[in-house]
């Protein structure tokens, strides 16, 4: 569960750091256009953070963390926000540059897509293997509700 925690907490961070250099370096370039820099800091918080604190609620309820599936999810989810929030922040920067984006920025971001993909077919494997556990387990006799006698 720590690390479901720490990772939504780093994230928080970076998200919150990236929005500020986004503001802060197209105003140093007197950019006004669109470029991807505009949403990096928003797939950190929401991708990152708040899919890091549910994942951190949902551990706490069917104990994922500990298993190799979730040790697999945890690094291909990660590995692959951050391929593509580095390539969307180079694509971004190159754009408020004015400078041409080669075909391998798009090219790897979709790597951290599958990424991200893979990760995400890994954690609904293993919740769905928990909550099966937690319908077929019969109720505990503390959880009955109490016989009145008639």
């Amino acid at each position: 569960m720590r690390k479901s925690y720490y990772a939504a907490h780093v994230y928080m961070i970076v998200g919150v750091v990236s929005g500020l250099f986004y503001r802060e370096f197209t105003k140093a370039n007197d950019f006004t256009g669109d470029t991807q820099l505009a949403v990096v800091h928003t797939h950190l918080l929401a991708l990152g953070m708040l899919g890091f604190l549910i994942i951190l609620a949902l551990d706490k309820q069917f104990q994922l963390s500990g298993t190799r599936m979730f040790n697999a999810f945890f690094w291909f989810y990660n590995v692959g926000i951050a391929i593509t929030t580095i390539m969307m922040t180079v694509h971004g920067c190159l754009t408020v540059l004015g400078d041409h984006v080669p075909e391998a920025v798009p090219l790897i971001a979709g790597l951290g897509h599958i990424l991200l993909t893979v990760g995400l077919i890994l954690l609904f494997v293993l919740l769905g293997k928990r909550v099966n556990e937690a319908v077929a387990k019969p109720p505990s006799e503390e959880s009955e509700p109490a016989k009145t006698p008639v």
